[in-house]
This record gives C-alpha cells, sequence and structure tokens, in this order.
C-alpha cells in the first residue's frame, strides 16, 4: 500500500460531507437538512460559501468533521461507495497508522500492517457497514495491545467508557490513563498531565483541555481537538 491520505482534502473531494448525511437544527446545525440534499452553503463548485464562518454561522458540526480521507476516495476512485462506511475504515486506517508509528508496539506491527492493507483494499471497493464493523472488532485487540504496550511505567488509569461529563480533573495526574470512548463533555482538564494518555473515541465537545500537557498522547484526532477548548 503507498501512502494513503487520512485526513480531509475538501479541494479533491465533491462536498460529499455537504450532501450525505443529515443535518438536525441544535447546537451544531443552524438548519435541518436531510440526508441527500445538498447544504444550501454547497456552491456549484462543490465548495462551502461560508468555510471561514463555519462557527459564527452555526455550523459547529462541520468545523469538527473529519472523513479522514474517504471523501475525496470516494470521488476520486469510486464514487458508488457510502460514505459512512468508508470513513468508518479510512478512521481505522488512521488509527493502524498512528499505531504503527509506537516504537513499544513493535510485537504487533506485523499484524497491523497486515490489517492495514487488508481494510485499505476493501475500502477501495463498495464495502457494506457489516463489513466495516467486522473489521473494527478484528483490529481492536490490536490497538488495545500497542495501546497497552506504549503505555507500560504510567499509572494506566482505567476510565474506558467512563461518564466524565463535565468532571473537575483540573491539574489531575492522568499519565497513561485509557480514556478509549469515555465521555468528556464539558470536561476541565485545564493544566492535566495527559502524556500517553490513550484518547480512542473519546468524546472531547467542549472538554477544557487549555494547558494540558498532551505530550505523546495516542490516538488524539484533529476532530477531537477542534471539538474540545484548547490553548489559542
Amino acid at each position: 500500500m503507498g501512502e494513503r491520505v487520512l485526513q480531509a482534502d475538501c479541494a479533491s473531494c465533491a462536498g460529499l460531507c455537504c450532501v450525505v448525511p443529515a443535518f438536525v437544527k441544535s447546537s451544531d446545525f443552524a438548519i435541518t437538512k436531510a440526508a441527500g440534499r445538498a447544504c444550501p452553503n454547497l456552491s456549484d463548485r462543490f465548495r462551502c460559501t461560508i468555510h471561514e464562518k463555519l462557527d459564527e454561522k452555526g455550523f459547529h458540526g462541520c468545523v469538527v468533521f473529519d472523513c479522514f480521507g474517504a471523501g475525496q476516495r470516494i470521488t476520486q476512485e469510486n464514487p458508488g461507495a457510502d460514505l459512512s462506511t468508508v470513513r468508518q475504515l479510512h478512521e481505522l486506517m488512521w488509527l493502524l497508522t498512528e499505531a504503527l508509528k509506537l516504537d513499544a508496539a513493535t510485537p504487533v506491527h506485523k499484524k497491523m500492517r497486515d490489517a492495514l492493507a487488508e481494510i485499505d483494499h476493501l475500502a477501495g471497493g463498495t464495502p457494506a457497514a457489516e463489513q466495516a464493523e467486522a473489521q473494527r472488532r478484528k483490529v481492536n485487540p490490536l490497538l488495545l495491545k500497542a495501546s497497552h504496550l506504549a503505555r507500560a511505567g504510567t499509572k494506566r488509569a482505567d476510565h474506558r467508557g467512563a461518564n466524565l461529563i463535565g468532571r473537575r480533573m483540573r491539574g489531575a495526574d492522568l499519565r497513561g490513563a485509557s480514556l478509549r470512548g469515555a465521555l468528556l463533555i464539558g470536561a476541565d482538564l485545564r493544566g492535566a498531565d495527559l502524556r500517553r494518555a490513550d484518547f480512542t473515541g473519546a468524546d472531547l465537545r467542549g472538554a477544557d483541555l487549555r494547558g494540558a500537557d498532551l505530550e505523546d498522547a495516542l490516538f488524539l484526532t484533529g476532530s477531537q481537538l477542534r471539538a474540545a477548548v484548547t490553548d489559542p
């Protein structure tokens, strides 16, 4: 597999995220939009006409969305593929790519490389949602093992799937903590030590990360950071 771009490249996409999903008027979207209908802010050249003012116009949901490169891949290679399904596969590919950067995870590198190639091949066709879910179940143990190895020697507090909404954790020592799937909406993590913490699937909407130490944080996406409150 060549070097795959696993982040959104809107200039190479036909604005799929502005057409395919449904929007519901809320704090994330200023309007309600049916699935398959183009957002009124999408130009005939497939460009967002308010891209620089999304937050100001009430479209924070667009700011934090990342297709992990699925949009441009479908546009350029296979217009018949489902955006949501290919996005799930590309997210898995991104996680595997990040895990392969971890020297401590060398014992599972080969298995992860094999999984990465398999998922890339699947994503190049018209995969079904069930296939994406099967790949997630297959890959998750590898990612867990890589995370475990990378966090060795830290406190490794286990907050997997925990409800930490609004929790006050300012200055907390969370080195190597597992925050996989944790709900951290609105949590106060200012100045917290989050070195080598695992953020896989954590919900960071409105979480205050100002002054937090995120050095070597694991599986922390740009989308998660854009959803949080961070230093300028």
